[in-house]
């Protein structure tokens, strides 16, 4: 596949031009890299009016995933979640906000695109015991139930999966629901871009989804910030024509063209035999997974490319990502439960079977997961009003009452206890404790006053 992006660059360093444009670094090298490193010159394209080279780019992603359209994105999926949220809005025709009915598990960035687009959100809340912040396991019954039951009428649903411990739904069923009840599925499908490439494709687009976006940097040889939103084929003649304004109106005016250059790369990449490793390294890591579940080691189901390990009787999460970290190995994520691995076919087999037989030399007998009760809240305010409200730093311990601000998270795994504008019950301050954050941002109590 050709590579438009990568080829330009290369021939305008080639021709040794005399940059009396952006960057400063005019092509010297700091870091080595700078030789790349172009701004939107003639001939260059303009990612948000993009007609020639990244256009050609654009297109060649979306021929590999099978999309309607697709849209690169230099700053991480963050950006394509506001944007498909920003397209799924667009259609809402009703008074009023609008509302989306999303699984309680999102990152961050749902919760900012909320307070940016002022829309409502009615949450669906994990049917069985909860055993993560980072899982929300619902039905398509449940999904059904909700939007046939709901006051106001969704624009659309809104799912992670895979989520951050690799717990996939059944989107092909729940987009059946959907599509019945006139909604739009929209998933943040970050950590499963090389979906679509399994013997039998499982991205979100080929199950059903309307709207989907996949963090490329994540699974892909694909420098940070990569990302793209896809655009299912059935609604790309509605959608589509807006789909560069979206990007632009939550993106920088300068995106990084090494980060372009890199998706642009992955078309190559991904067209030359990859199907092939990927699925040489799925095996690989089936095998270890039963391997490893041999030996006594208890494995949350995950996608395909995740080793999830469960806590062990002996040590925590964070205590085996510890003893990982001794062996020069990281995770990807861990907390008190789980010790999360996120591979791709750049592991070595050789890292692989290090990997576990490391993992063979301890014992993994699983210790019994605390029940962790779901901080279902009452909505005082809207979450705009909220995020922009006047704030304070308080401790957890004193904060049972007050309204949440901004959500009180990291990333990883960036998915909030306490949504803004929710007034903090116990079940808040018990989660907030139990994953170690001491401290939140809640709004001023004068601010409270009319």
């Amino acid at each position: 596949m050709q590579t438009p992006i990568v080829d330009f660059v290369e021939k305008y360093n080639q021709n040794q031009m005399v940059r009396f444009h952006m960057p400063g670094h005019k092509g010297r090298h700091y870091l080595g890299c700078e030789w790349a490193d172009i701004t939107e010159v003639c001939g260059a394209d303009a990612l948000y009016e993009a007609e020639g080279i990244i256009a050609e780019s654009e297109r060649n992603a979306s021929e590999l995933f099978g999309s309607g359209q697709t849209f690169y994105s230099t700053e991480g999926s963050s950006q394509c979640i506001r944007a498909m949220l920003y397209l799924a809005l667009s259609r809402h025709t009703g008074d009023g906000r609008p509302t989306v009915l999303a699984a309680r598990n999102v990152h961050k960035a749902f919760v900012y695109a909320a307070a940016l687009l002022d829309f409502d959100v009615e949450w669906i809340w994990p049917e069985a015991e909860m055993k993560s912040l980072c899982s929300c396991a619902v039905s398509p019954k449940r999904i059904e139930t909700m939007l046939q039951t709901s006051v106001k009428k969704p624009v659309a649903v809104y799912l992670t999966s895979p989520d951050y411990l690799g717990g996939q739904m059944d989107i092909h069923a729940i987009a059946e629901v959907c599509h019945r009840e006139g909604v739009y599925l929209l998933v943040d499908n970050a950590h499963g871009a090389y979906l679509h490439f399994l013997k039998k494709a499982e991205h979100p687009l080929d199950l059903g989804a309307d709207l989907c976006c996949d963090s490329a940097h994540k699974t892909f040889p694909v420098l940070t910030g990569g990302a793209y939103l896809h655009i299912h084929k059935n609604i790309s003649e509605i959608l589509g024509r807006k789909g560069k304004q979206a990007m632009a109106l939550f993106g920088s005016t300068s995106p990084s063209y090494l980060i372009l250059e890199s998706l642009d790369l992955c078309n190559a990449y991904l067209s030359d035999g990859y199907r092939k490793k990927l699925n040489h390294t799925v095996e690989k890591i089936a095998e270890i997974k039963k391997r490893l579940q041999e030996h006594g080691w208890t494995l949350e189901m995950s996608d395909p490319l995740k080793i999830t390990l469960c806590a062990t009787r002996e040590q925590s999460g964070k205590q085996l990502a510890e003893q990982l970290r001794s062996h020069r190995m990281e995770c990807e994520y861990a907390d008190e439960e789980y010790c999360v691995l996120m591979c791709t076919p750049d592991n070595t087999d050789e890292e692989l079977e290090s990997l576990c037989n490391l993992l063979l030399t301890m014992n993994g007998t699983a210790k019994k997961q605390p029940a962790l009760m779901p901080a279902k809240a009452e909505q005082v305010r809207s979450i705009r009003q909220s995020v922009l409200a006047e704030y304070e730093n308080i401790s957890v311990k004193n904060a049972l009452g007050r309204i949440c601000a901004s959500p009180a998270v990291g990333c990883p795994s960036a998915i909030p206890i306490a949504v803004s504008g929710e007034r903090i019950g116990e079940s808040a301050i018990q989660l907030f404790e139990h994953y170690g954050i001491d401290q939140i941002e809640v709004v001023c109590e004068t601010d409270l006053i009319e």
